[in-house]
């Protein structure tokens, strides 16, 4: 192949070599490009279905609060109830300790009592 001198203009061979060769760059270029386009779409598409919407949050959020309203609610309960177990069991603690020492107390103030009447 001759090396055409300085200045001189290209032939129509070389202009169409240079052409051909240009598009033959870009079609492969451009083929890579799509390539990197579809992967990058399909990892962004992934990414977003693992995405949590504004409004999906908002709803759990209220979820959770209405089901820590419930169990807070229901603690109170159970400890309205521990209470009052505490001060009935107490009451009954005292019902018992009076019913076996009124009686006991009684007779030892008869016995005191009948021991004073009689001389």
């Amino acid at each position: 192949m001759s090396i055409p001198p300085p200045g001189a203009e290209p032939t129509l061979w070389e202009l169409h070599r240079a052409v051909v060769q240009l598009r033959e760059d870009q079609r492969g270029d451009l083929a890579q490009l799509r390539d990197d386009l579809r992967s990058d779409i399909a990892a962004l598409a992934n990414r977003l279905n693992q995405v949590v919407t504004v409004d999906v949050y908002r709803a759990d959020q209220r979820n959770l609060a209405l089901r820590i309203d419930t169990l807070e609610r229901e603690l109170e309960t159970v400890k309205v109830e521990r209470d009052q177990d505490r001060e009935q069991a107490s009451t009954n603690r005292r019902l018992i300790i009076s019913a076996f020492i009124a009686p006991v107390l009684l007779t030892v103030l008869q016995l005191l009592l009948a021991a004073r009447g009689s001389p």
